[in-house]
């Protein structure tokens, strides 16, 4: 039996990186992950940008709060994002704007002009955008072994091939029953992703509806080929993104939310199909090749904002989940403000201004 102060579940981004930050200083921590290596799930099929803006207003704090540790450790790298409207999408491309005024996020207002400049042959009816400077591509692979790593050399146990199969609260703690064998630790935390409904339940915990879906992307060849400092380009209504790969190519999705149960999610071929009708109809471009699809699960609570903290109902049961497509991006800031809530420890001055509060499984009542 291992024995642990913290077990975490879960040892995707935001389970390694809250390893990371409370792991060390004689404190015991063991991650427990179901899959036979780290990252199998969300975090390796990742879209790698870093935005200010993806998320909305509830989740913008913690990216840019997370922007200096992202850039200063070589993990972001500049890209940009323009956001297009056609007239459908005018109104919703304003609301954008509204929404981050006054929170020291660049978006500057792109006129056809501008547009077509960027997308040469854009079909007529685009004729508005906001440019967003600061977004970069994010390598995630780099930025989830480099918390591993960190892990490793904090003495924390990696448990792999592990899925939790059951918990109960023991006398000052929980027996965590894992394919592996049984942990023994005094808080757990469900960092589970997907399946973080799933493991709440085991624990009898708060019962915070995670949502997993699922989201597409294909890779395709296009002619022209997309230039290499092509921006992340996003739609405001929310029917597509792509941005510039090696060769040429783009990573192309039609930025689908359909729910699903937590799974190794695979990509159907109607979505693909529509992600590839959706880019033609822009007329910047015409498909060669359909070359690679994948699918990711993303999974939100009720109102789309992470769940950080300890529940009222599960003595020593803390939430670390719903990240959203945004755990990313956001994972330095988390995992500060996390680390921060389940040790007792001082808020890092990095996300001291953020309000906690917000994030609490506590708001569900």
């Amino acid at each position: 039996m291992i024995r642990a102060d913290i077990a975490i579940i879960g040892a995707g981004m935001a389970g390694a990186s809250l390893a990371a930050e409370v792991g060390g200083g004689g404190r015991r921590v063991v991650l427990i992950e179901a899959e036979s290596r780290p990252g199998y799930h969300a975090t390796g099929r990742s879209a790698a940008f870093w935005s200010e803006t993806y998320g909305g207003p509830a989740v913008q704090p913690l990216t840019t709060a997370s922007g200096a540790y992202l850039w200063n450790g070589g993990f972001l790298r500049d890209r940009g994002a323009l956001h297009i409207a056609d007239g459908e999408g005018a109104a919703e491309l304003a609301r954008m704007a509204a929404a981050f005024a006054g929170t020291g996020v660049a978006l500057d207002p792109v006129d056809r002009a501008g547009l077509a400049a960027v997308l040469p042959g854009l079909a007529p009816g685009w004729d508005a955008g906001l440019a967003e400077p600061t977004c970069a591509d994010i390598d995630v692979a780099a930025l989830h072994a480099d918390y591993l790593a960190r892990t490793r050399r904090a003495g924390t146990i990696l448990l792999a091939d592990a899925a939790v199969r059951a918990m109960d609260r023991v006398q000052g703690g929980w027996r965590i029953e894992t394919r592996a064998g049984p942990v023994l630790a005094d808080i757990v935390v469900n960092a589970a992703g997907a399946w973080a409904t799933d493991v709440a339940a085991m624990a009898g915990a708060r019962r915070i509806a995670i949502t997993p879906f699922r989201r597409t992307m294909v890779q395709i060849a296009i002619d022209p080929p997309a230039s290499a400092d092509l921006p992340l380009v996003i739609d405001a209504l929310g029917r597509f993104y792509f941005k510039p790969e090696a060769g040429g190519r783009l990573w192309l999705s039609p930025h689908d939310e359909v729910p699903s149960a937590p799974c190794d999610a695979a990509p159907e071929e109607i979505d693909v199909a529509v992600a590839i009708d959706r880019f033609e109809r822009l007329g910047i471009g015409r498909v060669l090749a359909r070359e690679h699809a994948w699918a990711g699960l993303r999974s939100f609570a009720p109102d789309r904002a992470p769940v950080y903290g300890f529940d009222d109902r599960a003595p020593g049961f803390f939430w670390f989940a719903g990240q959203g497509g945004f755990g990313i991006q956001t994972a330095p800031a988390a995992a500060w403000l996390g680390a921060a809530l389940l040790t007792g420890g001082a808020v890092p001055d990095a996300v001291h201004a953020i309000d906690a509060e917000r994030y609490s499984p506590a708001r569900f009542g």
